[in-house]
Formats: structure tokens, C-alpha cells, sequence
């Protein structure tokens, strides 16, 4: 794009630049205009020039926001540090990926005054976490303001580790290794022995020497997968243990009565769940029809069930507040920490069958090319007719039934299938982004270690469920947009055009055209992963265009999903396990008219949406990670006494210090560092995403089959350290000089070995 003369009067790109670092709070258009005086004609300049900055790398666009393209998320949580020289509180991100993004930015602290309550936040002093709104940059070093928004229950003091037995007595292991190892007397061991994780809290520190401690309780065997999952809990400051008002709250309330206002009786149509097989809560329900009105030929009608939590869990309450904390449900291989207590989880909201529920209802009529014509909510009394799980109701319609799908069979399950087979009509006009990627699942022995590493196939079951509750998201974001109702967006981003030019540098590599110009639609990706289809490129380039995107959150302001292809789309579906579920039923309960008006959402401001939606966001990352880590932990103990043995795998990531391997059989990653991969200077090249010999030009891409060796496994760290037995493959040479990185490259590309991880929603997080 050619860069235009700039008007008399006008702001430099630097200085624009600048202030979109500096304000992300205030970075629209119409901000910028505003705080340059830009008026007339100028605006024109302004919208080209902004343009520019974008192609350039210099600036992504965030819904209606600009930022730069590292900024920050605008709600984080922190942890106070230190003081300043001015004696001025500072502090660090508390979820921070060092290896992806360098070192944690410094924040200096202010102290937020409360509108709504005009009380100011309590103190916070060195040590405490806060939840704060990231500001402007304040220092050359890149010192940012930080807004105290609340501050945060403290953590114990005390630590997780592991009993290890020395000559001299007991030591503890860390777990973090940023905590010092802690000296253990025997009388302090309080029944733990060698191998166990503990909590320990530290009793004395000296000038010399390790400090002591004694060890609060035990958490049982290392071995064990309660104790990794802990490790992750401890870690990552989950909260696990419900406060003893909510569990209360929980035991006092009761179920509604059918005839309640607003509530319709539902239990007489053959809803049905269907779930994995271990679900233990079921909050989704369906069922299908031929829409009987002559107008429709060929049409359906799909109707979509979901528990009625925020009947039970009211604004304000103890259960409230705890839900917000938690923000989500976290879900580890052999437990749940949940959102909600097991009383509304498991007991009240679980659409059990054959027993009477309160639900909240969307009945969506589709035409025969799988067009949504129409969509109503109801507040309904329902009864599931059927349990099912995937592989059940899938084994059913494939011919195989068993005593309680042979009943069901004509009357339920091949309708409901027929209504999918018109929504799939839907979703292929529709054209979504189509990014295959397998999701592992660790199976465990019945003492709760790995037994293997399995990929579930993917049924017709799991589709099906999955496109009614995209349908179903789809209403609800409809109508409260419709009511000009506030309400929390599940958004995700185009993908900004620093990163379309990385994969377009790339894809020049394979010969595979992208075309610049108009924003982007995923069905240009689909047609990129369906030319490179049973391939040896196909995992290769599946992964780089999963770095192409943007990562999925929740916010008030409403800029369409891109992955799902659609302008309007909010998380409705499970508010047993995400807060921002609750939201959207309240909202709905409110804008509708579906009730009780202590059921429905309260007056609230965007600021205060805001917040929730930082804190959501935050929570879910949390999960993610805290998920992430044990899964690690677990694998390389799993492996721990194989180290020497040889075991096939694929380069899933790199950098500039070496290359992640992935072990497809154990869904493990591990590391070669570049030192060790030969008798020459090996390059990361960013571009070819290639590591390639600088005397040679020969070396590995991402997506290449090795062979490597486990060197060494860390299993409290989750880590471990190959070493590469499969010789380099030439790379071409000519495309490693014609091709440059572009600004923005190494940010897209440092990380490929978080495919699998963070290329966007997970199965269970997209129902």
C-alpha cells in the first residue's frame, strides 16, 4: 500500500501509532479523530493511514478497537511485587507465557475509585493479587499504569511439594522453581513419606542454609494423578474448595413448581440428552421434528433445552459471587473443579431422566436448506425421555440399538438426525472454518496413572450436538440484540493482517496462492487445508493457518465470531460451567420477560461488563493453562523411566533455541535444543517455518516425522529434553534468501507447539 502525503495539520504514523499504544482504553477511529482535532476531509487521510499501519504489522483491529499488536488484554490479574522509589505500589502479570512473550511487563499501581459504590477498593499491599484494568505506557522501559479494580483473597502461604529423602534427614522438592528447596525435622513430617506431594508452610528462615518448615498436610503419592492435578490447582491459584455460605446456599434452595409465572409445561416433548459417557451433569437437551406447516416444505424444527441455573444461582448471592470467581468449570483427566456446587451441578440443573426440570427453551424452525426462519425462548418445565451417550446414540442410528434406544429409535432418534442432516445443510452454506485437528484424551489405570493416550473418533453425534447449540448461541445473541439488551459476546477476531501476511510469505513456500485485498472469510482457509488434504504438507500448513488466528473471548461489544462465520453469537448453552452463560440467561430472562425479575440480569454499566468479561477471559486461560500443565506433568511421569529409549515423532513448533517435538502417541512435547542438532549454526527461519544449517541449507520444517531420544524428563516440571536421531532433509534453498519475515512474524511464529492447545475452543467449551 503506497504511503500517502500528509496533510497540513495531521499527526505523524508515529505519533498515531504511539497514542494507540498508550490509550488502549480510548483507540476507535473516532477516539483517535477526537484526540488529534481531525475533522473534513482529514478523516479520509486518517481511515487510509490507519490502514496502512494495519498491512504493516504496526496495528491490529480488535473489534472496533486498534491496538498494537502486542498489546496487552485490557483486565488482568496481577501480583504485587514491590514498591517503587516514589514508594508506589508495582507489580507483574500473574498468567505470563516467558517463552512466547518474553519477560512480564512491570505495572505501576493505582488505586481505582468504585462509581457505583463511590467507596474506594481496599489496599493492596506487596504481595496481594489484584484484578486490574492495564492502562497506558508510562516509562521508555515499558512501565505501564494499573488500575486496582479489586483486590484479590490472598493466597496460603503455604507451598506444594515433594518429600525427598537425603542423608541428613528430609527435604522438600518444590514444585514452582522460583520457591527455594525447605529442610523437613522428622517430627514435622505429619505422616507423609518419601515420593508424596505435600503442603508445606515454612517456620523459620536463617542467614545459612535451606529454610525449614513443616508440612501441613499430604496430598498423597506423586504417582497419583490427584496430586499432579493439584500441583496445577496450587499453581495456577484455582479456586477449589467452596466456601462453607455457598455450600449452604446450595442446600437451601429448592426446585420451582411447574405452574411458576412464565414457566410453560414442556415435560410431555421427548427431549433427550446426549453426552459422553462420564458425564455426571447434563445441561443440554434436544429434539427434532418435521415442521408441520405447509409454508415449509422440507423444514425442521429443533428444539434446545438448557438447565435453568440462573433460577437457582441469583445475582448477588453467595453462589453468585463464587461462580464469578471461578469463572468456569476446569476439567482435568480424572476430576471436575466445578463452577457450581455438586447440589445445582449435579442435583438440580443435571437434566436426569424421567425427572422433572427447570429449563430455559429455544425452539428454532429452519427451512429445508438449513436457514433459520424463526426462534422463540420459553421458560419451560421439562422431562429428558433418554440418557444418551455419543457412541450410543451413534451405534442406534447405525443399526446397533440396545434396550433403551430401540424404543426411540423411529419416534426420536430419526427425527432429531433428520434435523441435522438440514442444519449440516446450514453450516456448509455457511462455511466455517474447518480445522481438524485431534483432540487426545488420557485414559487412566484404576491407581489413577496414565494407562495410554487415545484420539476419540469423531461421530455424526458429536456434530449433531455441537450445531444445535451453535444454533442455539446464534438465537440467544439475536434476541438480546434485538431487545438492545447488554449481554457478554463469545467474539473472535479477523485475523489481523501482520499474521495473513506471515501465512501468505509462507504458503508462497508450497506454492500456494492467498490472495491480499478484502478481509478475508474462512472459506478461503478451507480451500488452503483442502488443497494440502492427504498430504505430506496437510499437518504442516493446518497448523500455521491455526496461528493465523486470533484468540476467542468474551466482551459486551459485539464483533462477530470469524472462526464459526457468524455476526452474532453468545455462550447460552452451558451455565452449569461458564459464568458467561449466567449472563446471557439473565440477560434473556430480563429482555424477555421469561419470569421472575429477580432471576434476570440487573442494571449494570458497559464498564462493569467489561470487568466480568475480563475476568471470564482470564479465568478461561486460566483453565486452559492449569488443564495444559497437568496433562505435561502426567505424560512425563508416564515416561519418566524411559529415558534413553527412541520413539517416533513430529516437529510440532521451533524457535530460535531449538525445536518442539510431539510425540503423537503419547500427545507429549518435548525439546531439541538447537545446540545439539549438528556441527554447524542451525537458523530458525521464520518464514519457511524451517530450522535450517547455515553451511548445509539442510535441517527440519514444522510438520516433519523424526525420530528422536528422551535425554531427560522433568516430571514435576512437565518437560522434557530429546535428542534428534533423524538425519536433516535439504531445504530449499533459493525460498530462505527470496523470502523475508515480515513485522509481526516471530510473534506468529515462535509458539507452533501450542497447536493443539490454543488454536481456539475445545469440543466441550464450543457446545
Amino acid at each position: 500500500m503506497a504511503k500517502r502525503d500528509r496533510p497540513f495539520g495531521m499527526p505523524s504514523r508515529e505519533a498515531i501509532a504511539a497514542f494507540i499504544r498508550d490509550n488502549p482504553e480510548r483507540a476507535t477511529k473516532r477516539d483517535i479523530a477526537k484526540a488529534f482535532a481531525i475533522k473534513g476531509d482529514n478523516r479520509v487521510f486518517l481511515k487510509h493511514l490507519l490502514a496502512e499501519l494495519e498491512a504493516e504489522g504496526q496495528l491490529e483491529k480488535r473489534g472496533k478497537r486498534l491496538a498494537s499488536p502486542d498489546a496487552l488484554p485490557p483486565v488482568m490479574v496481577l501480583e504485587v511485587t514491590g514498591r517503587d522509589r516514589d514508594g508506589g505500589l508495582i507489580g507483574r502479570p500473574v498468567e505470563w507465557d516467558s517463552v512466547e512473550s518474553g519477560e512480564a511487563p512491570l505495572m505501576r499501581l493505582t488505586l481505582a475509585r468504585n462509581d457505583r459504590m463511590n467507596v474506594k477498593v481496599p489496599a493492596a499491599g506487596v504481595g496481594d493479587r489484584v484484578l486490574a484494568r492495564i492502562g497506558s505506557v508510562l516509562a521508555e522501559d515499558g512501565t505501564r499504569e494499573a488500575r486496582i479494580i479489586k483486590k484479590l483473597e490472598p493466597r496460603k502461604a503455604a507451598a506444594l511439594g515433594v518429600v525427598r529423602k537425603t542423608a541428613r534427614g528430609f527435604r522438600i522438592e518444590p514444585t514452582e522453581r522460583r520457591q527455594p528447596e525447605v529442610e523437613i525435622d522428622a517430627d514435622q513430617l505429619n505422616g507423609a513419606k518419601a515420593g508424596d506431594l505435600v503442603e508445606v508452610e515454612v517456620a523459620k528462615t536463617g542467614r545459612y542454609g535451606l529454610p525449614r518448615g513443616r508440612i501441613l498436610s499430604v496430598i498423597g503419592s506423586l504417582k497419583s494423578e490427584k496430586a499432579v492435578s493439584m500441583i496445577a490447582v496450587h499453581a495456577h491459584d484455582i479456586p477449589h474448595i467452596f466456601p462453607d455460605e455457598v455450600i449452604a446456599e446450595s442446600e437451601s434452595v429448592e426446585a420451582p413448581g411447574t405452574t411458576d409465572r412464565g414457566r410453560e409445561d414442556w415435560r410431555d416433548l421427548p427431549l433427550l440428552t446426549i453426552d459422553p459417557e462420564t458425564a455426571k451433569d447434563h445441561d443440554d437437551a434436544v429434539h427434532g421434528m418435521p415442521d408441520p406447516d405447509p409454508a415449509n416444505p422440507g423444514g425442521q424444527i429443533v428444539t434446545v433445552a438448557i438447565a435453568d441455573v440462573a433460577y437457582f444461582v441469583r445475582p448477588g448471592s453467595a453462589l453468585d459471587r463464587e461462580a464469578l470467581k471461578r469463572g468456569n468449570s476446569v476439567y482435568f483427566p480424572d476430576r471436575v473443579i466445578p463452577m457450581l456446587p455438586e447440589r445445582i451441578s449435579n442435583d438440580l440443573c443435571s437434566l436426569r431422566d424421567n425427572v422433572d426440570r427447570p429449563a430455559l427453551a429455544v425452539r428454532m424452525v429452519f427451512d429445508a436448506g438449513g436457514r433459520k426462519i424463526s426462534h422463540r425462548f420459553h421458560r419451560i418445565m421439562m422431562r429428558s425421555h433418554a440418557k444418551l451417550s455419543y457412541e450410543q446414540a451413534q451405534a442406534a442410528i447405525d443399526g446397533a440399538t440396545d434396550a433403551t434406544t430401540a424404543p426411540i429409535l423411529e419416534t426420536i432418534l430419526k427425527p432429531l438426525w433428520a434435523a441435522y442432516g438440514v442444519l449440516l445443510k446450514g453450516r456448509l452454506s455457511r462455511e466455517p472454518l474447518e480445522l481438524d485437528i485431534p483432540e487426545r484424551k488420557i485414559l487412566l489405570t484404576a491407581e489413577g496413572t496414565v494407562d495410554r493416550v487415545v484420539v476419540p473418533p469423531r461421530l455424526d453425534a458429536h456434530k449433531l450436538i455441537e450445531e444445535c447449540m451453535i444454533q442455539a448461541n446464534v438465537a440467544a445473541a439475536e434476541s438480546l440484540e434485538a431487545k438492545r439488551q447488554m449481554l457478554v459476546f463469545r467474539v473472535h477476531d479477523t485475523p489481523a493482517l501482520a499474521r495473513q501476511e506471515t501465512l501468505r510469505e509462507f504458503l508462497k513456500t508450497l506454492d500456494i496462492p492467498l490472495a491480499r485485498g478484502a478481509q478475508l472469510r474462512p472459506s478461503a482457509f478451507n480451500a488452503i487445508l483442502a488443497k494440502v488434504k492427504d498430504t505430506d504438507h496437510a499437518e504442516l500448513v493446518a497448523g500455521v493457518v491455526l496461528r493465523s488466528q486470533a484468540q476467542a473471548e468474551y466482551s459486551p461489544d459485539n464483533y462477530g465470531h470469524f472462526g464459526l462465520n457468524l455476526q452474532r453469537y453468545a455462550h447460552f448453552t452451558s451455565p452449569i460451567r461458564r459464568y458467561a452463560d449466567l449472563i446471557v440467561h439473565r440477560a434473556l430472562i430480563r429482555a424477555l420477560n421469561l419470569g421472575n425479575s429477580g432471576d434476570g440480569l440487573p442494571d449494570v454499566d458497559i464498564d462493569r461488563l467489561r470487568e466480568i468479561a475480563g475476568m471470564i477471559s482470564a479465568a478461561e486461560r486460566r483453565a486452559v493453562n492449569a488443564e495444559r500443565d497437568t496433562v505435561d506433568r502426567l505424560i512425563a511421569e508416564h515416561l519418566s523411566d524411559k529415558v534413553g529409549e527412541t520413539f517416533p515423532g513430529r516437529v510440532s513448533g521451533m524457535a530460535s533455541a531449538g525445536l518442539f517435538i510431539l510425540l503423537p502417541a503419547y500427545g507429549a512435547d518435548g525439546f531439541v535444543p538447537a545446540s545439539t542438532l549438528g556441527d554447524e549454526y542451525f537458523r530458525h527461519d521464520e518464514v519457511l517455518h524451517a530450522m535450517v544449517g547455515e553451511r548445509t541449507g539442510t535441517g527440519w520444517r514444522l510438520g516433519d516425522s523424526v525420530e528422536v531420544k528422551i535425554a531427560e524428563v522433568q516430571a514435576l516440571a512437565g518437560s522434557m529434553r530429546f535428542e534428534m536421531m533423524s538425519e536433516p532433509r535439504d531445504i530449499e534453498k533459493g525460498l530462505t534468501s527470496r523470502h523475508k519475515a515480515r513485522t509481526g512474524a516471530k510473534r506468529a511464529g515462535i509458539a507452533a507447539h501450542s497447536i493443539a492447545r490454543k488454536g481456539g475452543d475445545r469440543a466441550r467449551r464450543r457446545k
